[in-house]
């Protein structure tokens, strides 16, 4: 007998045996189950000596190998499989009442600045001037820009913090 014919043998005597105890270590997922039978029966195939061994014999290795195989396949990253849904997920939907109450601590905290250092502030993130463009707009130095955007944005966090905003 070749090996084909062995191999042919053995599937036929312990596939479904072995599907049948395989489907147990895997809590009932048939595929799951189908694919360790079929690993198991691919080892066999690689390794001669099991084709030739006596029928117990082989079957006590084969259910070895498949339980090897399910503690393994638990054991990687692989158990974690992702789950298919026919569902997704709920996803937040925005009703705009975030982006209102950031609005509005922004506008508290900025009314509470000097008028130069909100001035700096508008000019320098709302509007996207550079410092030298915002020196020219305010006609100030390029120096005093840069001193009254770090005090003002210390001042406007201050002022956030205050009012309850983040921290």
């Amino acid at each position: 007998m070749n090996d084909d014919e062995l191999m042919r043998i053995l599937h036929d005597q312990h596939a479904r045996v072995l599907w049948s105890y395989v489907v147990g270590l895997t809590a009932g997922d048939a595929a799951r189950a189908q694919d360790i039978v079929q690993e198991t029966l691919l080892r066999a195939w690689r390794t001669p000596d099991v084709l030739s061994q006596s029928t117990g014999s082989a079957r006590a290795w084969l259910f070895t190998v498949a339980r090897r195989i399910v503690i393994d396949e638990w054991r990687s990253s692989r158990s974690r499989r992702e789950v298919v849904t026919d569902r997704p997920p709920e996803s937040a939907v925005s009703d705009g009442v975030e982006h209102l109450a950031n609005r509005t601590l922004v506008m508290a905290a900025l009314s509470r600045l000097s008028e130069d250092h909100r001035q700096v502030l508008l000019e320098t993130y709302i509007r996207g001037s550079s410092v030298a463009e915002a020196a020219l707009k305010l006609g100030v130095p390029t120096g005093t820009i840069k001193s009254r955007t770090h005090y003002a944005l210390h001042a406007f966090k201050l002022a956030v913090e205050e009012l309850g905003g983040a921290r």
